[in-house]
């Protein structure tokens, strides 16, 4: 564990869940406590379907949970309104996601340089902020190139880069490595890690693989509903 764990910084309290489906109400996670420490990294694995991508968008505030509260540095986002919860992820949450969302119309470099431009910074210190993302992920030469342009891993790189553009402390991924090589994963991984502790962040990775369980200070598994610790492989 590193030394930089020291405080708590994301605390989820009694987290609950569902969905209907059709006339059913399935309930995806029920009563989940966890706490995530500053500058510690953590894996979070579960079979597919096990509710590892909800638990993410609910830490992030994209969703409500139907009870209990998520609490970031003392804030309870749960109890905060969408568009409060919107502004709060744009300026302290980075966010992964499995689909890479990258706005189609924009180049790599613009898709990252949005995030930077939706936080009021912009001009030179923007430009090389974005750059130096893209080449630490492996893109010097494609920042100009449009998504559809790009492999599905280069796509994954771009959303990296974006999600770490405005220097979050709390940075969700849902499997950021699932398209890339091994070279790239441990790349991309250790990227990810080195931001994280230098800003005194938290991240919290949803993987199924054993190689990025391992590379984080501790696993979570996530089954029937609930948070337990696991074992790092």
């Amino acid at each position: 564990m590193n030394d930089a764990i020291a405080t708590v910084h994301v605390r989820l309290r009694n987290l609950s869940r569902s969905y209907l489906e059709g006339e059913r109400r399935h309930v995806v996670l029920g009563g989940v406590n966890a706490d995530f420490s500053r500058g510690e990294t953590v894996a979070l694995r579960g079979r597919s379907g096990s509710g590892k991508s909800t638990l993410l968008n609910l830490v992030s505030g994209i969703d409500e949970p139907d009870e209990g509260d998520v609490i970031i540095d003392g804030e309870a986002i749960s109890d905060m309104s969408e568009r409060e919860r919107t502004l709060y992820r744009r300026k302290n949450i980075g966010f992964v996601y499995q689909a890479f969302n990258l706005v189609p119309t924009l180049s790599a470099a613009d898709n990252v340089r949005l995030v930077l431009e939706l936080n009021g910074i912009r001009g030179a210190d923007a430009t090389e902020r974005v750059s130096g993302l893209l080449d630490a992920v492996g893109l010097g030469d494609r920042h100009d190139a449009w998504p559809d342009l790009l492999s599905g891993g280069e796509q994954q790189r771009v959303a990296i880069a974006r999600a770490l553009a405005h220097k979050p402390v709390l940075l969700l991924a849902d499997e950021p490595t699932g398209n890339l090589d091994d070279l790239s994963a441990k790349s991309v991984l250790a990227l990810l890690d080195s931001m994280v502790r230098a800003e005194g962040g938290t991240l919290i990775v949803a993987t199924h693989s054993a190689a990025v369980a391992a590379f984080c200070d501790r696993t979570l598994d996530l089954r029937e509903g609930t948070l337990l610790a696991g074992e790092i492989p």
